[in-house]
């Protein structure tokens, strides 16, 4: 997420010693700490191996935090307990997977400690860090210690004890240090941590937060990042073969949010835990936020249907997701031992869709696409973000091409625009990159890479007309082929499988369906299965790619 409007980042609050944040500047430091935790994604996905090795930690909490921000910028109260609400709801909302669920928590309970007051002082920020770890293992059925819930155990008691006589400055700086501190602990409270040579990813992506906090309120700046560690050979080499042989004790990771009236939290989570683990569920009367390891998130869904209205249904594959993770690391073994040449920026809608570009090491993201191209200033500032003075843009999209081209001349980078017209070429694109060649032999590759990529899209027509022969009323589902309409059909599903008949005989033999934010898991599995049935040689994969507006996207190669 680019920084709000009114954020510089790394801009100083404009005070010797910060008695408080006004509602205003609440909002300009948790920005600047979204930007902080966005340019360390890659490092804090790389640690991820509990409770499962999926390396997708800073994702989620960087997407929470965007939610989060994205309700305090609607909040019109400018007192800082009307922010922090605002920002508590939004993170409720926008909540992803284990971490992002208890950093929620965590925003939660600092609204709480300043409950509704016109600044955040020291004495609140206090209160709200101590409600915030209360809240924090509240939540989790069986908190651990070693992850995220021990560094802000541990924060909040520093800031307890260094509050009497200080300055929020003091006292983020004390944050700051004991977050660090507790983080670099982790391996030695936490056995699998130890084992695989890394610290807690949840508890590092906090206090990635914090230090964006403070790096903004002292002027810092934002743009460069670590580099991400690499888990220890042997227990990644160990984890892979389990995966492959025994497979995790529960298959899916399955996420829910269900709204309603008299909602029971804790009905609700003595159900939960009959059907798995990491099981969290938090929330109110009116809107809960449920996480669940299972083996049957068929079993989740209906409990959660029971209980009230499903707002929100995110169902991952486990296995699937630590096989990724253990190619991730194989690919940053290699990697290491070659310097960055190129830095890629991708125009990704979705929150699937940025999670599948951030895991294949994409630089920076821009959130945009067909209905909200971005402007070029948005691209020179993620192109003047890189690391390295090449940079690929993939547009992936026909209609931001040109705003791509532009950014050329608007930067002193050496900007390469892929002709990506679309998300999977874009990823094809990304797949395409070796390691180690010179800027021009990347751009070249990924280029080629884009033109062995055919795209399926399936959206609603939105006027009346008649396109290439094919007649369209508004609200027909419809596939784009190429960017070409093709044809009208009853159904996505079968708007998919009509698509695919229509393509001519070739050497393609896999077939990617990213599913999109209003289609479900299950009708994505079905349909998988149906072309499998109707299309042999077809290799099938399903994938989350909640991109707005298309049912499905479909890659064919």
């Amino acid at each position: 997420m680019p920084p709000p409007a009114r954020l510089q980042v790394g801009a100083r609050v404009t005070r010797p010693a910060i008695a408080s944040f006004s509602g205003a500047e609440l909002r300009e430091v948790f920005a600047a700490a979204t930007v902080w935790l966005e340019r360390n994604i890659p490092q804090v996905n790389a640690v991820n191996v509990f409770p499962v090795p999926d390396g997708d930690t800073g994702t989620n909490m960087y997407l929470t935090m965007r939610s989060t921000m994205e309700e305090a910028e609607r909040c019109a109260d400018p007192a800082a307990g009307a922010v922090l609400a605002a920002m508590s709801h939004g993170a409720l909302m926008g909540a992803r997977g284990n971490s992002g669920v208890i950093l929620s928590q965590i925003i939660g309970g600092l609204a709480r400690g300043v409950d509704g007051a016109t600044d955040v002082t020291p004495r609140s920020l206090a209160a709200g860090l101590e409600l915030a770890s209360a809240a924090a293992y509240k939540a989790v059925t069986k908190p651990a210690e070693g992850t995220i819930l021990t560094v802000i155990r541990e924060v909040s008691e520093a800031v307890a004890a260094a509050n009497d006589n200080s300055d929020l400055d003091s006292l983020l700086e004390t944050a700051v240090k004991t977050a660090k501190a507790s983080v670099e602990r982790t391996p030695s409270l936490l056995p699998v941590l130890r084992e695989a040579g890394v610290v807690d990813a949840g508890g590092l992506g906090l206090s990635v937060l914090l230090e964006g906090v403070l790096r903004h309120v002292r002027g810092q700046s934002l743009e460069s990042a670590a580099v991400a560690e690499t888990v220890e050979e042997d227990w990644l080499a160990a984890t892979g073969a389990r995966h492959q042989t025994e497979g995790s004790l529960y298959g899916y990771c399955t996420e829910l949010l269900i709204g309603g009236s008299g909602l029971d939290v804790e009905s609700i989570r003595g159900r939960m835990m009959g059907l798995g683990d990491s099981v969290i569920v938090v929330g109110d009367g009116q809107l809960i936020r449920i996480h669940v390891h299972t083996d049957d998130p068929g079993a989740a869904l209906s409990l959660g249907t029971s209980a009230g209205q499903l707002v929100q249904v995110k169902v991952d594959n486990i296995r699937k997701q630590a096989e990724r993770f253990v190619e991730m690391h194989e690919e940053m073994r290699v990697e290491a031992a070659e310097p960055l040449v190129v830095s890629t920026v991708a125009v990704v809608a979705g929150e699937g869709m940025e999670r599948v570009f951030h895991s294949l090491g994409c630089t920076r993201t821009i959130s945009g696409g067909p209905t909200m191209n971005p402007s070029t200033r948005e691209i020179v500032e993620a192109v003047d973000a890189c690391p390295t003075d090449d940079v690929a843009v993939l547009p992936n999209d026909k209609n931001i091409i040109l705003a791509a081209r532009q950014a050329q001349k608007l930067t002193e980078k050496r900007l390469h625009v892929i002709g990506s017209r679309s998300m999977p070429q874009g990823i094809a694109a990304l797949l395409a990159i070796s390691p180690g060649e010179d800027a021009k032999t990347v751009a070249e590759a990924m280029e080629n890479a884009c033109g062995a990529v055919r795209t399926i899209e399936i959206t609603r027509a939105v006027r009346r007309s008649s396109i290439g022969g094919v007649r369209v009323n508004e609200g027909d589902v419809i596939a784009i082929v190429d960017d070409e309409l093709k044809l009208v059909a009853p159904s996505p599903e079968q708007a998919v499988v009509r698509a695919l008949g229509g393509l001519p005989k070739s050497d393609a033999s896999l077939a990617t369906l990213y599913y999109g934010a209003e289609t479900t898991a299950a009708a994505a599995e079905e349909l998988a299965r149906n072309i499998r049935e109707r299309f042999s040689s077809y290799e099938v994969e399903v994938v989350f790619g909640g991109q707005p507006h298309y049912d499905y996207i479909v890659s064919v190669e």
